[in-house]
């Protein structure tokens, strides 16, 4: 009996110290705080103030004056960012939200490696099947890993490693 009871406490005792999970929440990025570049001296401005800013103020922070043509398209720039713009500050534009947020989508990918040099072409159907945000690092390697692949297979049949006697 001793020993059942000691059996399901580590049991439990397993099952808790295991089941947790940490989920990582993605960064809010917010206007005020995305800075762009403009002028040539360095001078930056946020997007949330660059959404709100008159021409005539702007002109001042560029340090020159804007034609006709630059303020017609300021004010369409102006109007789309502030369109990607929430009430309380935050980005609502995915693509820009993802680029803004680029979180290790470069580099090596083992997966689409193997994906390619392990099961060739097929893998890299299932490399472009596969919808998150590393699909485009993953099809990169599938491809790369294919490429590997055929160089190799290609060097041993050009040495004779595949002759049948």
């Amino acid at each position: 009996m001793k020993k059942l009871l000691i059996l399901l406490i580590a049991i439990t005792a397993f099952s808790f110290c295991f089941a947790t999970t940490v989920i990582e929440a993605k960064p809010i990025l917010r206007a005020d705080q995305i800075f762009i570049p403009t002028n040539k001296t360095g001078g930056k401005i946020s997007l949330m103030e660059l959404s709100r800013i008159k021409i005539k103020d702007f002109e001042k922070l560029r340090g020159e004056k804007m034609n006709f043509f630059d303020r017609i398209t300021f004010k369409a720039a102006q109007k789309k960012v502030s369109d990607n713009i929430n009430n309380d500050g935050t980005i609502n534009n995915k693509k820009l939200n993802k680029f803004l947020s680029k979180s290790g989508e470069t580099g090596f990918h083992l997966g689409g490696f193997a994906l390619g040099f392990l099961l060739g072409l097929i893998g890299i159907l299932i490399a472009y099947l596969i919808k998150d945000d590393y699909k485009r690092n993953r099809v990169k390697w599938s491809w790369i890993g294919f490429g590997i692949y055929l160089v190799i297979f290609i060097i041993i049949a050009a040495s004779g490693g595949f002759a049948i006697y």
